[in-house]
Parts: structure tokens; sequence; C-alpha cells
């Protein structure tokens, strides 16, 4: 008999066949599963990192500036200005008579003083002798036509009364109206006489007050008529000088507004020479009524008594120099007074604790401040607390501070040239690390 002739082995074949396949396909599932687990067990236990031993913390290196130990004081707030000198009672010095210049007096000259009644120029007189001449003559006749008119109403007086009239004579009788006239005629003639008299005088030309010659526009013989310009002439007695105030300055100057209020004394500078050290009172006398319509300023009149030094030996402040100005305002009280350089951006300054040498920082709200200054007033610092002078880029709060002593300076031979206070561990004085 074969074997496909049994029926029992027919039938126990697939049953055998189903369960290879089901053992293949379990280990064809299992199999990776169990690699990929190992796998990621064997990854974590080899990937864990040995810990390293920490490496001990640097230490913090203290900072190198100067100081300025801060204190409370008074400060006169000082705005500064600046403007041209200007001529005080600056004329056009005119002819009043017509004529030919005659001659030109030292006085008159470009940049000459003169004094009131200083004879600077002349005009030839000759034709106003004859017109004076003329005039005189004409006084002589007119007091001989009243004599002769007084004569004549005397001589109708008598005849009217050797006519036997009782009644009183008519005034065409007494000649009243030609006495008038003779009169007046008298008078007119006295006047055109002193008028006369008066254009021969002003044929010398005189200073109307103590001044100086700015430019002359005349010469020796030309012809000139009334009112011709001769020269521009100022006064001598006082200078003013215009100084322009920002609005945001008033707050702290109080300016004169009227006659009468009190005078500002200024000081003034030379505006071109910034090595001179000469200097000129002024006072502000008077302000304008408007503000200027570009700028927006104030301006404030200051005046310079005897500008030329005539009198007190000054050093002369000529008419269009610039001058700078320093006018003291009000005086604030209980402030610090720093340097500009100490204070960053956001109004930041640095200071240090001089009890602990520590750094620190503070924020300011200035009250005023100058090209070298600024003041302020913060209850929260003490007197003697020390301002960082450096500019300190990478310097946090709370590091030791090494000051550098200024060269001016004077540190004894037994005593450290800077000090040092820090925690321990920091730095010696020298900024070298300790062992």
């Amino acid at each position: 008999m074969t074997p496909s002739d049994n029926p029992s082995s027919n039938t126990a074949n697939p049953f055998a066949e189903a369960s290879g396949r089901k053992a293949g396909l379990v280990l064809r599932i299992v199999l990776p599963l169990a690699l990929l687990v190992l796998g990621i067990i064997g990854y974590n236990k080899l990937s864990v990192e040995i810990p390293e031993e920490a490496q001990p913390r640097r230490e913090r290196k203290p900072v190198e500036t100067r100081v300025l130990e801060l204190k409370r004081e008074d400060y006169q707030v000082k705005i500064p200005s600046q403007g041209n000198v200007r001529a005080h009672g600056l004329v056009n010095l005119t002819a009043e008579v017509a004529g030919k210049v005659q001659a030109i007096h030292p006085p008159f000259e470009e940049g000459a003083f003169f004094a009131k009644g200083d004879i600077l120029l002349e005009i030839n007189p000759i034709d106003l002798q004859v017109a004076l001449i003329s005039a005189q003559a004409q006084v002589a006749s007119a007091q001989l036509n009243l004599e002769k008119e007084e004569a004549l109403a005397e001589q109708a007086r008598l005849d009217w009364k050797d006519l036997g009239y009782e009644d009183e004579p008519s005034a065409l009788v007494r000649r009243e109206p030609q006495l008038k006239a003779a009169r007046q005629g008298l008078l007119l003639a006295e006047a055109q006489e002193q008028s006369a008299l008066r254009n021969l005088e002003r044929t010398k030309v005189t200073a109307p007050f103590d001044g100086r010659v700015l430019r002359r526009t005349v010469g020796v013989g030309q012809s000139i008529g009334p009112s011709t310009s001769l020269a521009e002439i100022f006064a001598t007695d006082y200078s003013e000088v215009r100084l322009p105030l920002s609005t945001l300055n008033l707050r702290d100057i109080t300016l004169p507004e009227d006659a009468s209020d009190p005078p500002l004394v200024v000081t003034l500078r030379d505006g071109l020479d910034d090595q001179s050290s000469t200097e000129w009172s002024a006072r502000i006398l008077r302000t304008e009524g408007a503000l200027d319509a570009n700028t927006l300023e104030l301006f404030a009149i200051a005046r310079i008594e005897d500008p030329f030094g005539l009198q007190s030996e000054q050093p002369p402040l000529r008419v269009g120099q610039p001058v700078i100005a320093s006018i003291p305002g009000k005086t604030l009280e209980d402030v610090f007074v720093i340097p500009r350089e100490a204070v960053s951006q956001l109004s930041r300054i640095r200071i240090v604790d001089p009890t602990t040498m520590k750094l620190d920082s503070s924020y300011i709200r200035p009250l005023h401040s100058d090209d070298d200054h600024i003041i302020f007033r913060d209850s929260s610092l003490e007197d003697g607390t020390l301002l960082v002078l450096t500019r300190l880029v990478y310097a946090p709060d709370g590091g030791g501070v090494i000051i550098i002593p200024e060269e001016n300076e004077e540190v004894p031979d037994d005593s450290p040239s800077t000090e040092v206070t820090s925690p321990p561990g920091d730095k010696g004085a020298s900024g070298s690390p300790k062992p």
C-alpha cells in the first residue's frame, strides 16, 4: 500500500505545516524586538556620562578706578551766554549849514577820541559872514525906521494938540500902525541877525558828547549841504551787550524787568582768545519785551561802564568784539556737584561704599548741568560716599575696588600705594592672585 492510499497520513500533514509556519513567524517578530530591546538597554548603559569633578569658581578680579569723595555743598548756578559788544549812542553826525570843508581836526580822524565841545570840522565861513553883515545892516535900517516912526508919531500928537482938538486923536493919527510895523521890522531884522550868527558858528562842527569816531565820510575841500552825513560817532561812557538766554534757564535766574529792579552783575571774558584771563564787569539792567521769533530766546541787555578803560585803565573792549558771559543764577543748597565724565547713559553713576569698598550703582536726577559738571540732589547718598570717575564697561555691582590715587596725591613711603578691601581669597593690593 502506498502513502497516498493511507487516509491517516493525508489528514496529519496540514497541522504540521501550520505549526511550522507559526513558529517561523514568531521567530521573525520576536527576535528583532528582542534585539531592539537589548540594543536600547545597552545604549542606556553605555551612554551614561561619568560625572566630572566640579571646577572651583574663579575669583572675581577687583576693578581699578579713580574716585571722588561726595560732599554736599551750596552751588551757585552760572548760566553761560555770548554776544557782541555794541556801541551806545551810535549816531550820524550831520552838517547844519552848506559850504566847503575847510579843515578837519585830529579828534575827527577814524578811531580818535573826542570830548564834548571839541571842534571836529570847519566849513568855509565866508558866505555866512556876508550873510551876517547883511543881517546886521538890516537891523540898523530897522532901528532907523523905528526911530523915524516914533518921531513922526510924536509930531502928530503935538500937531493935534496945537489944533485945539479936545478929544483924543485916533490910532491912525497917532501913527500906531506905522509904529507897530517898524517895531516888528526891527524884531525880524534882529532874529535874522541871530540866525546868521548861529549859522556862522555852525561852520565849526563840535562834538555833541564824549565819544569816538567810528567812520568819517567827508574830506577837506568837499562841498556839503545841510543834513549831509559827516561821520558815524558813538559815546564812550558805556557800551552794551545783547545776551541770549534759553527759556529753559529762566527758572534758574532772576532778571530785572523794570528800571527799579536791582541790576544783575555779569562777568565777561574775551570770546576770541581762550587763553586770555582778562575779565570785564557788566550789569544786566533790562530785558527785551519779546522772545526771538526764530530761536525763542530771551535777550538780556548788559551795560559795560568805561569800556575803553579811559578811567579804569582796563584793557579796551571794542565795538563788535565777541564776549562770553557768565551770568549768576540761583543758589542750589545741599547738592552734589560731580564731573560730567562720571555720569553714563540714563543718568547712572557708579559709587563705592567706603566701609565695605564694594561697587554699586545709583540713578540721579540732574537739577542743573554745564559743560563740565552735573548738579543733583539725592537723600539716599551719604557724605563720604566715593564716586567712581573711571568709565567701567564690565564691572558688576558688588565687586571689590582698587582705588587709583590721583597724580597730584603724594603717597607716603611707609603706606601702601593702593587700598583694597575685598572678601578672603580675592586678589591682593597689587592686583595679582594671592597664593
